[in-house]
Protein backbone atom coordinates (compact mmCIF):
# COMPACT_ATOMS: atom_id res chain seq x y z
CA UNK A 1 0.00 0.00 0.00
CA UNK A 2 1.18 3.59 -0.99
CA UNK A 3 0.26 6.53 1.50
CA UNK A 4 1.65 9.87 2.33
CA UNK A 5 2.07 11.60 5.69
CA UNK A 6 3.16 15.52 5.57
CA UNK A 7 6.49 16.42 6.57
CA UNK A 8 7.38 19.99 6.73
CA UNK A 9 4.36 20.72 5.23
CA UNK A 10 5.42 18.82 2.17
CA UNK A 11 3.96 14.91 1.36
CA UNK A 12 6.19 12.35 2.06
CA UNK A 13 5.04 9.25 0.38
CA UNK A 14 5.72 5.79 1.09
CA UNK A 15 5.40 1.84 0.42
CA UNK A 16 3.97 -0.06 3.68
CA UNK A 17 2.15 -3.57 4.59
CA UNK A 18 1.31 -5.34 7.88
CA UNK A 19 0.44 -3.73 11.32
CA UNK A 20 3.71 -5.13 13.34
CA UNK A 21 7.05 -3.71 14.53
CA UNK A 22 8.35 -0.79 11.96
CA UNK A 23 11.70 -1.51 9.93
CA UNK A 24 12.38 1.64 8.02
CA UNK A 25 13.66 1.29 4.51
CA UNK A 26 15.75 3.99 3.03
CA UNK A 27 16.70 3.86 -0.58
CA UNK A 28 19.75 5.71 -2.25
CA UNK A 29 19.67 6.84 -6.12
CA UNK A 30 16.37 4.91 -6.89
CA UNK A 31 13.71 5.24 -4.64
CA UNK A 32 11.22 3.17 -2.73
CA UNK A 33 11.02 0.75 -5.99
CA UNK A 34 13.73 -0.69 -4.87
CA UNK A 35 11.87 -2.77 -1.90
CA UNK A 36 8.60 -3.47 -3.36
CA UNK A 37 10.16 -7.23 -3.93
CA UNK A 38 10.77 -7.76 -0.33
CA UNK A 39 7.58 -5.86 1.40
CA UNK A 40 5.26 -8.41 1.57
CA UNK A 41 7.71 -11.29 2.96
CA UNK A 42 8.69 -8.54 5.70
CA UNK A 43 5.23 -8.39 6.16
CA UNK A 44 4.00 -11.88 6.46
CA UNK A 45 7.15 -12.27 8.83
CA UNK A 46 4.99 -9.80 11.72
CA UNK A 47 6.75 -6.66 10.87
CA UNK A 48 5.69 -3.22 9.16
CA UNK A 49 8.05 -2.60 6.62
CA UNK A 50 7.82 1.22 5.25
CA UNK A 51 9.74 2.24 2.42
CA UNK A 52 9.83 6.02 1.88
CA UNK A 53 11.07 8.06 -0.87
CA UNK A 54 12.87 11.07 0.69
CA UNK A 55 12.08 14.33 -0.30
CA UNK A 56 11.88 15.43 -4.23
CA UNK A 57 12.58 11.75 -5.05
CA UNK A 58 9.78 9.10 -6.10
CA UNK A 59 6.61 9.78 -5.63
CA UNK A 60 7.11 12.19 -2.35
CA UNK A 61 6.93 16.17 -3.27
CA UNK A 62 9.52 18.97 -2.68
CA UNK A 63 12.47 19.14 -4.41
CA UNK A 64 16.05 18.75 -3.64
CA UNK A 65 18.91 21.47 -3.68
CA UNK A 66 22.87 20.14 -3.53
CA UNK A 67 22.23 21.89 -0.45
CA UNK A 68 19.40 19.60 1.48
CA UNK A 69 21.06 16.43 -0.49
CA UNK A 70 23.70 15.91 1.77
CA UNK A 71 23.78 12.99 4.14
CA UNK A 72 23.75 14.82 7.42
CA UNK A 73 20.66 16.96 5.99
CA UNK A 74 18.76 13.77 4.34
CA UNK A 75 19.05 11.95 7.59
CA UNK A 76 17.94 14.60 9.37
CA UNK A 77 14.56 14.83 7.40
CA UNK A 78 14.31 10.88 7.97
CA UNK A 79 14.24 11.57 11.63
CA UNK A 80 11.36 14.07 11.47
CA UNK A 81 9.25 11.79 8.98
CA UNK A 82 9.84 9.22 11.88
CA UNK A 83 8.32 11.81 14.51
CA UNK A 84 5.07 12.62 12.04
CA UNK A 85 4.79 9.03 11.78
CA UNK A 86 4.76 8.27 15.49
CA UNK A 87 7.31 5.37 15.43
CA UNK A 88 9.04 3.63 19.03
CA UNK A 89 12.18 3.35 19.65
CA UNK A 90 14.58 1.77 19.32
CA UNK A 91 14.46 2.09 15.45
CA UNK A 92 15.17 -1.11 13.29
CA UNK A 93 16.62 0.72 9.82
CA UNK A 94 17.92 -0.84 6.46
CA UNK A 95 19.48 1.33 3.91
CA UNK A 96 20.68 0.38 0.63
CA UNK A 97 22.61 2.29 -1.59
CA UNK A 98 23.32 6.19 -0.16
CA UNK A 99 20.06 4.96 1.86
CA UNK A 100 22.99 2.63 3.67
CA UNK A 101 25.02 6.19 4.67
CA UNK A 102 21.67 7.50 5.90
CA UNK A 103 21.50 4.53 8.04
CA UNK A 104 24.66 4.63 9.38
CA UNK A 105 24.34 8.24 10.39
CA UNK A 106 20.91 7.47 12.39
CA UNK A 107 22.92 4.77 14.24
CA UNK A 108 25.85 6.94 14.69
CA UNK A 109 23.62 10.12 15.62
CA UNK A 110 22.11 11.93 19.13
CA UNK A 111 18.43 12.23 17.64
CA UNK A 112 17.80 8.82 17.82
CA UNK A 113 18.45 5.33 19.07
CA UNK A 114 18.87 2.66 16.26
CA UNK A 115 18.51 -0.93 17.36
CA UNK A 116 19.70 -2.58 14.48
CA UNK A 117 20.89 -1.41 11.46
CA UNK A 118 21.06 -3.32 7.99
CA UNK A 119 22.63 -2.56 5.04
CA UNK A 120 21.65 -3.69 1.45
CA UNK A 121 24.53 -2.98 -1.10
CA UNK A 122 25.20 0.15 0.63
CA UNK A 123 27.88 2.70 -0.15
CA UNK A 124 30.65 2.80 2.79
CA UNK A 125 33.93 4.01 3.50
CA UNK A 126 35.16 5.58 0.59
CA UNK A 127 33.34 3.45 -1.95
CA UNK A 128 31.31 6.71 -3.41
CA UNK A 129 30.24 8.36 -5.36
CA UNK A 130 30.67 5.80 -8.52
CA UNK A 131 31.84 7.61 -11.44
CA UNK A 132 28.23 8.20 -13.05
CA UNK A 133 27.14 9.97 -10.22
CA UNK A 134 30.30 11.38 -9.86
CA UNK A 135 30.30 13.75 -12.64
CA UNK A 136 27.10 15.39 -11.28
CA UNK A 137 29.31 17.32 -9.05
CA UNK A 138 30.47 19.39 -11.59
CA UNK A 139 28.28 22.28 -12.16
CA UNK A 140 29.28 22.85 -15.86
CA UNK A 141 27.96 19.42 -15.94
CA UNK A 142 24.68 20.28 -13.70
CA UNK A 143 23.73 23.17 -16.19
CA UNK A 144 23.85 21.06 -19.23
CA UNK A 145 22.01 18.35 -18.39
CA UNK A 146 18.26 18.13 -19.04
CA UNK A 147 15.54 15.24 -18.01
CA UNK A 148 16.03 13.56 -21.05
CA UNK A 149 19.51 13.11 -20.41
CA UNK A 150 19.00 12.07 -17.14
CA UNK A 151 16.51 9.56 -17.74
CA UNK A 152 18.69 8.29 -20.15
CA UNK A 153 21.57 7.82 -17.76
CA UNK A 154 19.31 6.38 -15.32
CA UNK A 155 18.09 3.51 -17.80
CA UNK A 156 21.57 2.56 -18.80
CA UNK A 157 22.46 2.18 -14.39
CA UNK A 158 19.35 0.52 -13.73
CA UNK A 159 20.40 -2.42 -16.46
CA UNK A 160 23.10 -2.74 -14.68
CA UNK A 161 22.40 -2.92 -11.42
CA UNK A 162 19.14 -5.56 -12.09
CA UNK A 163 21.57 -7.55 -13.53
CA UNK A 164 18.83 -10.12 -15.30
CA UNK A 165 17.28 -9.52 -18.62
CA UNK A 166 13.98 -6.70 -18.29
CA UNK A 167 10.95 -6.06 -20.14
CA UNK A 168 10.37 -2.07 -21.48
CA UNK A 169 7.41 -2.58 -18.94
CA UNK A 170 9.43 -3.40 -15.75
CA UNK A 171 12.01 -0.28 -16.92
CA UNK A 172 9.32 2.05 -17.34
CA UNK A 173 7.95 1.16 -14.18
CA UNK A 174 11.51 1.94 -12.82
CA UNK A 175 12.10 5.24 -14.57
CA UNK A 176 8.69 6.69 -14.31
CA UNK A 177 9.59 9.25 -11.31
CA UNK A 178 12.37 10.70 -13.49
CA UNK A 179 9.96 11.95 -16.08
CA UNK A 180 9.17 14.98 -13.83
CA UNK A 181 11.99 17.40 -14.47
CA UNK A 182 11.38 18.28 -10.31
CA UNK A 183 12.33 14.86 -9.48
CA UNK A 184 15.57 14.54 -12.24
CA UNK A 185 16.28 17.87 -10.66
CA UNK A 186 16.43 16.77 -7.47
CA UNK A 187 18.42 13.08 -8.65
CA UNK A 188 21.09 15.72 -9.87
CA UNK A 189 21.24 17.37 -6.66
CA UNK A 190 21.34 14.33 -4.64
CA UNK A 191 24.44 13.22 -7.03
CA UNK A 192 26.13 16.46 -6.51
CA UNK A 193 26.04 15.96 -2.91
CA UNK A 194 27.64 12.63 -2.45
CA UNK A 195 30.68 12.54 -0.50
CA UNK A 196 32.38 9.42 0.86
CA UNK A 197 33.46 11.90 3.74
CA UNK A 198 30.07 11.38 5.03
CA UNK A 199 30.63 7.72 5.83
CA UNK A 200 34.45 7.55 6.28
CA UNK A 201 33.48 9.93 9.03
CA UNK A 202 31.44 7.92 10.65
CA UNK A 203 33.85 4.56 11.02
CA UNK A 204 35.19 5.70 14.36
CA UNK A 205 31.51 5.78 15.63
CA UNK A 206 30.35 2.34 14.11
CA UNK A 207 33.67 0.82 15.40
CA UNK A 208 32.57 1.23 19.09
CA UNK A 209 28.95 0.66 18.13
CA UNK A 210 27.56 -2.99 19.91
CA UNK A 211 24.39 -2.19 17.92
CA UNK A 212 23.67 -5.14 16.00
CA UNK A 213 24.41 -4.72 12.32
CA UNK A 214 23.89 -6.97 8.83
CA UNK A 215 25.11 -6.79 5.64
CA UNK A 216 23.21 -8.36 2.71
CA UNK A 217 25.05 -7.93 -0.55
CA UNK A 218 24.19 -8.98 -4.13
CA UNK A 219 27.56 -10.61 -4.65
CA UNK A 220 27.83 -9.65 -8.25
CA UNK A 221 27.43 -5.45 -7.76
CA UNK A 222 29.81 -3.88 -9.87
CA UNK A 223 28.73 -0.38 -8.15
CA UNK A 224 29.30 -1.23 -4.57
CA UNK A 225 31.63 -3.96 -4.88
CA UNK A 226 31.41 -7.02 -2.15
CA UNK A 227 34.85 -6.42 -0.65
CA UNK A 228 33.91 -2.98 1.02
CA UNK A 229 31.42 -5.69 3.11
CA UNK A 230 34.04 -7.78 3.84
CA UNK A 231 35.97 -5.54 5.03
CA UNK A 232 32.94 -3.44 6.76
CA UNK A 233 31.82 -7.23 8.49
CA UNK A 234 35.76 -7.50 9.41
CA UNK A 235 35.67 -4.33 11.33
CA UNK A 236 32.60 -3.67 12.97
CA UNK A 237 31.53 -4.96 16.01
CA UNK A 238 27.86 -7.59 16.00
CA UNK A 239 28.28 -7.86 12.12
CA UNK A 240 26.88 -10.52 9.60
CA UNK A 241 27.52 -10.53 6.33
CA UNK A 242 25.24 -12.93 4.21
CA UNK A 243 26.19 -12.85 0.61
CA UNK A 244 23.38 -13.34 -2.54
CA UNK A 245 25.04 -15.15 -4.83
CA UNK A 246 24.35 -13.87 -8.93
CA UNK A 247 22.63 -11.14 -7.51
CA UNK A 248 23.72 -7.72 -8.54
CA UNK A 249 23.66 -3.95 -6.96
CA UNK A 250 19.86 -4.76 -6.49
CA UNK A 251 19.58 -8.21 -4.76
CA UNK A 252 16.07 -7.57 -3.89
CA UNK A 253 15.58 -7.59 -7.96
CA UNK A 254 17.35 -11.11 -8.45
CA UNK A 255 16.46 -13.04 -5.08
CA UNK A 256 14.24 -11.70 -3.36
CA UNK A 257 13.18 -14.74 -0.90
CA UNK A 258 16.72 -14.84 0.26
CA UNK A 259 17.05 -11.48 0.90
CA UNK A 260 13.67 -11.10 3.00
CA UNK A 261 14.50 -13.55 4.39
CA UNK A 262 18.19 -12.41 6.19
CA UNK A 263 16.56 -9.15 7.02
CA UNK A 264 13.51 -10.82 8.55
CA UNK A 265 15.38 -13.05 10.36
CA UNK A 266 17.85 -10.20 11.88
CA UNK A 267 15.18 -7.71 12.51
CA UNK A 268 12.64 -10.41 14.25
CA UNK A 269 15.35 -11.65 16.72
Amino acid sequence: MRTTIDVDGVPASYLTAGDGPMVLLLHGTYWSRVWLPVLEDIAAAGLRPVAVDLPGCGRSGGELTVGTATVPELAGWVVRFLSALGYAEPLAVAGHDIGGALAQHLLAGEDLTVGRLALVNSVTYDSWPVPGVARYRDPSVLAATSTQDILAARRQALSTALARPTTEAELADYLDPWTDPRVARSWMALAAAADSRYTLDLVPALRASPVPKLLVWGADDTFQKITYAERFSAEMPSTTLVRIPDAGHIPMENDAGSVARALTEFFAA
